[in-house]
């Protein structure tokens, strides 16, 4: 809501004489209401407020609007792919990605290898065709999970009970006054730290 009153804020104000600097717009909504939301901001600053404008967008369907707006040319970021690796050059181009790198920039941010690899796989399984269809034999094959799940398991704990354990063993909470039972927790938090 913030995002959309801001873009309000702007289409509302924006004249020839405005230079309008838009990030990301419809980001934090559904993909086909975000790319509509964009597609038609573009053409609005282009149509009516006629303003000049920087337009950052991860949408790559935005840049068929230049075929019909006059004003319209997009750039993108450089980049050179190496060894299946990307090297980000900081130099804008004109023209449009050739394709998105947001495994890329996941990868370089640090998630876990088991991460990129299902994303690697949602990615070709989207790619290939009708996405309700992928989406659905997605969610019916989710190995992620089982990994995250068996990852998450405790390990098994050592042979025989901890301190903390058999002084917990000991404790009869029905015999304690409410003092005893609170030098009864110092006690376990201390054997827990140790």
């Amino acid at each position: 809501m913030v995002e959309m009153v801001e873009t309000a804020t702007i289409l509302n104000q924006a004249t020839e004489r405005s230079l309008v600097i838009l990030d990301e717009i419809g980001r934090g909504t559904a993909t086909f209401d975000g790319l509509s939301i964009a597609w038609a901001c573009v053409e609005h600053l282009h149509e009516v407020a006629k303003a000049r404008a920087l337009f950052a967008t991860h949408y790559h369907e935005l840049t068929a609007l230049s075929e019909r707006l006059d004003a319209l040319s997009p750039h993108c970021m450089r980049v050179k792919e190496w060894d299946n690796q990307v090297v980000f050059l900081h130099e804008v181009a004109p023209g449009a990605a050739d394709r998105s790198y947001g495994i890329h920039v996941a990868r370089l941010a640090g998630l876990p290898a088991a991460v990129i690899v299902r994303a690697e796989e949602v990615l070709t399984a989207l790619e290939k065709g009708e996405q309700s269809g992928a989406v659905t034999r997605l969610v019916d094959d989710l190995p992620l999970f089982r990994v995250a799940s068996q990852a998450a398991q405790p390990a098994k704990p050592a042979k025989g009970p901890s301190a903390s354990d058999a002084a917990l063993a000991e404790i009869n909470p029905d015999d304690l006054t409410p003092k005893e039972a609170l030098d009864a927790l110092y006690r376990l938090r201390t054997l827990l730290q140790e």
